[in-house]
């Protein structure tokens, strides 16, 4: 038999919900480890008096009983668990491991025993449901009748609202109702919150991040109440699961932030998170509403009935000593700044990321806190906006990620040297460790920098090059065999409408002149081009009109102006690009409702627009800006009118130029001319005088109206 006895998947019943965890028996104690919420059950071997075993709904369960009255339950062995555990207790505890059944008839009809802050519902001896009073948040009585109502829990997919026990009238004892005694038990043990007594102490408008606002907070036994303008809550300290001591990175303010579960509530919105922001230079002197006496037994020295200090001492020194939890503070970490923490930005909200001993913590919209036994890997991943900043993503076991993105570059050291310490699995750690240089890179100028989108943009070309050379050594044949001589003569000549590629050789199969037959050629590539149509005059911009009223802005440009200053001093030293960037993200997160109120905005906005375009226009005020308009326009046709009839005249001579003499200007002085290019030539001389001949006939046919409406004049 070992010192100690471990088991996984273990699961224990929170307000309706199974949650897994680690369970181990060790020689001095026992201890339970929530694998969600990271909580810890300790219970010490003296203290342990009884343990039953029992079949339950997730295989076979242990309850165990302390000498202080608590009860725990762990479900979730197997049955051959039970000669291991039996032995242990015997060897360590002195305690023997009972069988209990549970009644599975279904009946109604039993008793009801209280034992501590269990109900026990029991059915001949043998229990048929048990219902820890610490879930219970109301209880009622009625006529013969007691309602319990119950704390609920978000994880469930199924909730127990409430339990209605029917309380038969005592025929023995008349001085004591029953209904009263049984409510009375169940309110000795019950999570009921009840205001009645004073606070132990008050303080008053501490400054709220989540839930926003300014609230009074009032410290009581066994609940926290804060008092708000518009929302009230009231806090268990049953559901308080960490306190967290954090200063902020300009070391002037302090975060103290209540971790809670189940969270607070307040309609669709849970607050799982309770943050306060205090000022270091804040004084406080408080009494509390207490004895010496009762503050000496009560606390055993943590506090004491006057205090003064700082006010986030205080606070936080009264929230550890009725919570009784410890209060978790930064390590060693340290970031490039100095400071205990890095500036980042997570979703659409900047904030500070804290590295701890054991977990991380973002704060603070919204709140994150990630332990490091529920961190899968973590990833150091580019920034997609600039090269001076990186993400950091975290993976959680189920699947969750978190990005932290906008992360100075000068962190990185800091944060890598942080994690591998941690000895956290790094995702890309083979591409970092052969990048190491470039961690030190990373800090230097852009110059030297390593940047891989150049380098793969510059791998890209030189393909796309190799490529083209490929090509062009496959199609080598036709720029080989170029001759300018013979390829002028099946290439349609340029700006010549009425060419075509079989216009140089109307012969066509039959032959040449001199009867000859004539091979028929190898079609080569013909460059057609379209007839150029006369350009248009490019249409002239319409003016603006200086004088007339400014056009409205956009809903999402509203709300951009009254935003700026807003991002700017949340984001010291940010470029007008980031801004953007920020700026199009808050928008994508603003609610429906926060949308509608600039939406309107800009409605009233486009309305006066309307009626100030419309006084302005009846004032004749956009008469001048027609005019100038007009006049512009005329000017420029007149403009290109001038230039299309100067080109007309122009390329006439060039395009006949160029019909009758353009061969000679290729061909070398050793060429040969053959019957067929003689031909060919001829045929071409032919061509351009009879085009010239029609052109002169056209041109008398223009002037010979003109002349005659002279003479009839």
């Amino acid at each position: 038999m070992g010192d100690t006895l471990e088991f996984n998947e273990i699961y224990q019943e929170v307000k309706g919900s199974w949650n897994d965890g680690r369970l181990r028996f060790g020689k001095q104690n026992v201890v339970y480890k929530s694998t969600k919420t990271g909580k810890v059950d300790n219970i010490t071997a003296s203290e342990i008096n009884l343990a039953q075993w029992r079949r339950v709904c997730l295989g076979h369960g242990i309850k165990l009983g302390t000498n202080s009255g608590q009860f725990y339950k762990y479900d979730g062995f197997r049955d051959t668990d039970l000669e291991k555990i039996s032995e242990f207790f015997k060897a360590n505890y002195k305690v023997e491991v009972t069988e209990k059944d549970m009644c599975v008839k279904g009946w109604n009809w039993g008793t009801a025993k209280f034992s501590g802050p269990l109900l026990s519902f029991d059915i001949n001896d043998n229990s048929a449901f048990e219902i820890p009073l610490s879930n219970v948040s109301q209880c009622a009585t009625g006529k013969n009748e007691v309602t319990l109502e119950f704390h609920q829990n978000d994880d469930t997919e199924v909730s127990l609202m409430e339990v209605r026990f029917y309380v038969p009238p005592s025929q023995t004892d008349e001085r004591q109702d029953p209904v009263e005694a049984f409510a009375q038990n169940v309110l000795t043990k019950a999570d009921v919150i009840q205001a009645t007594g004073d606070a132990v102490c008050v303080f008053k408008e501490l400054q709220c991040l989540t839930p926003r606002g300014r609230y009074d907070i009032r410290i009581y036994p066994s609940f926290l109440h804060l008092h708000g303008k518009t929302f009230d809550y009231k806090i268990p300290y049953t559901t308080v699961l960490r306190l967290f001591l954090l200063p902020h990175k300009d070391q002037r303010q302090m975060f103290f932030v209540i971790s809670l579960d189940p969270p607070i509530k307040q309609g669709q919105t849970r607050y799982h998170f309770l943050i306060l922001l205090f000022s270091k230079e804040e004084e406080l002197s408080i009494t509390l509403n207490m004895s010496e006496e009762d503050v000496e037994r009560r606390f055993e020295g943590k506090l004491s009935k006057n205090m003064s200090g700082s006010l986030y001492e205080m606070v936080s020194r009264v929230m550890k000593s009725l919570v009784n939890r410890k209060i978790t503070v930064p390590g060693n970490f340290q970031g490039h700044s100095g400071a205990q923490c890095i500036t980042c930005s997570y979703k659409a909200s900047s904030g500070l990321l804290y590295p701890l001993e054991r977990g991380f913590i973002y704060v603070h919209k919204p709140p994150v806190h990630l332990r490091f036994e529920e961190i899968s890997c973590v990833n150091f991943a580019r920034g997609t906006t600039t090269t001076r900043s990186f993400d950091f993503e975290i993976e959680t076991k189920q699947g969750n990620q978190y990005t932290f993105s906008s992360i100075e570059r000068e962190e990185y050291g800091k944060l890598f040297d942080f994690v591998n310490a941690k000895k956290l699995n790094i995702k890309n750690r083979g591409f970092k460790e052969g990048m190491k240089g470039k961690i030190d890179e990373y800090s230097d100028s852009d110059e030297d920098k390593h940047d891989a989108y150049l380098e793969r943009m510059k791998a890209e070309g030189k393909i796309r090059e190799e490529g083209n050379d490929s090509d062009e050594s496959g199609g080598s044949e036709s720029d080989e065999s170029f001759n300018p001589g013979e390829e002028d003569d099946d290439i349609a000549e340029e700006y010549d409408s009425n060419a075509s590629p079989s216009d140089s050789s109307d012969d066509g199969e039959g032959g040449s002149d001199d009867g000859s037959p004539k091979k028929k050629k190898t079609p080569k590539k013909v460059k057609v081009v379209k007839e150029r149509k006369e350009r248009k005059p490019r249409r002239e911009k319409k003016q603006k009109d200086k004088g007339g009223p400014k056009r409205p802005m956009s809903a999402y440009m509203l709300w951009l102006n009254a935003s700026r200053e807003q991002i700017k001093s949340e984001n010291p030293g940010i470029s007008i690009t980031e801004i953007s960037k920020k700026a199009g993200e808050m928008w994508k997160q603003l609610g429906k409702e926060d949308k509608e109120e600039w939406d309107e905005k800009a409605v009233e906005a486009k309305k006066n627009y309307e009626i100030l375009k419309k006084e302005y226009m009846e004032s004749g005020g956009g008469a001048a800006a027609a005019a100038a308009a007009s006049s512009s326009k005329k000017e420029s046709r007149k403009s290109a009118g001038k230039k299309e009839e100067k080109k007309r005249k122009s390329g006439g001579g060039d395009k006949e130029r160029e019909r009758s003499g353009g061969d000679s200007s290729f061909k070398s002085k050793e060429f040969i001319p053959t019957s067929s290019d003689s031909s060919d030539s001829e045929h071409k001389s032919k061509k351009s005088k009879r085009k010239k001949k029609e052109s002169e006939e056209e041109e008398e046919a223009a002037s010979t109206p003109a002349s005659s409406e002279a003479d009839s004049d």
